[in-house]
């Protein structure tokens, strides 16, 4: 309701043109769309083909719905997020378990000084320093375009760096707490391996801050690719929902907040289902309430 009060009630219209169009024309577009009604009349109208699967036509590209706009875009930008989400696991967890092995070690300090860098640059900065360097200079990578497996190298450190230097600082803390419990001592008495009891013992409680924050970070990385997708060129949601802002495009933009605002609920979703696995205390409390 909000967003939809936000984009009615922003200056501009979205059949503005170079041309100023006449006013019967305007008139009898706007009564095409149904937005000569008033906002409650229209919020009812827009919610009532929500609940039938009608998410709106385009108003800048007439004969194309929004269905079909979002559809031919979002495939792209779920890719790169995948890639983005699996580069800042893989990243991150290797420091963060690199860092808890040696606290205060010269590991420790390498690896949460990186993860200091990740958090501090964001990647409307780390992308276009990354194109310049690696793709205009030295020539090792494209710095734009979409279809091929060095496309995507950019992109995702551009996408990933931030969340992998999150996803490292909880997973050193997530990690040193759970090595410093009894079980872990006694597991380290029995004679097993290093390698065993971190990754057979003290990682599936270690890992539990980095799932819980796996929910909003799996979002966010569909939301800021807006920015990376841009500097690269990528054709996914990004472009889509800019050009949809700049146009006016109301109900473009709406189906872009709802179709965001959904996947966040799935993934946040997806991840109580993981830590109720992770963790039984989580799935006794509830049993017992």
């Amino acid at each position: 309701m909000l967003s939809f009060l936000l984009v009615r009630l922003a200056p501009g219209s979205p059949f503005a043109s170079e041309k100023e169009l006449p006013a019967q024309t305007l008139e009898t577009l706007n009564k095409t769309y149904g937005l000569d009604k008033p906002i409650p009349v229209q919020y009812l109208r827009y919610v009532g083909g929500l609940l039938k699967g009608d998410l709106g036509p385009s108003l800048k590209k007439p004969g194309r719905s929004v269905r079909e706009l979002i559809s031919s875009a979002l495939p792209v930008s779920l890719e790169l997020g995948a890639w983005a989400l699996l580069y800042a696991l893989v990243v991150g967890m290797s420091l963060g378990i690199l860092a808890a092995i040696v606290p205060n070690g010269w590991g420790d300090h390498v690896a949460m000084s990186l993860a200091l860098i990740g958090i501090c640059i964001p990647g409307f900065v780390l992308g276009p320093v990354l194109a310049l360097y690696f793709g205009l200079k030295l020539k090792w990578f494209p710095v734009m375009g979409w279809g091929s497996a060095e496309d995507l190298i950019l992109p995702v450190i551009s996408l990933g760096s931030i969340y992998a230097a999150y996803i490292a600082r909880l997973a050193r803390g997530g990690m040193l707490e759970e090595l410093s419990k009894d079980y872990i001592r006694t597991a380290r008495a029995k004679g097993l391996s290093e390698v065993r009891v971190i990754l057979g013992h003290a990682l599936r409680g270690g890992v539990q801050p980095v799932v819980s924050f796996l929910g909003p970070a799996a979002a966010g990385l569909l939301t800021g690719a807006f920015v990376v997708e841009t500097i690269f060129q990528i054709p996914g949601m990004g472009g889509v929902i800019v050009n949809a802002a700049q146009n006016r495009d109301q109900f473009l933009v709406l189906g872009c907040v709802l179709l965001f605002g959904t996947f966040m609920v799935l993934f946040n979703t997806l991840v109580d289902v993981v830590l109720a696995w992770l963790n039984p205390k989580i799935r006794l409390r509830k049993e017992e309430s």
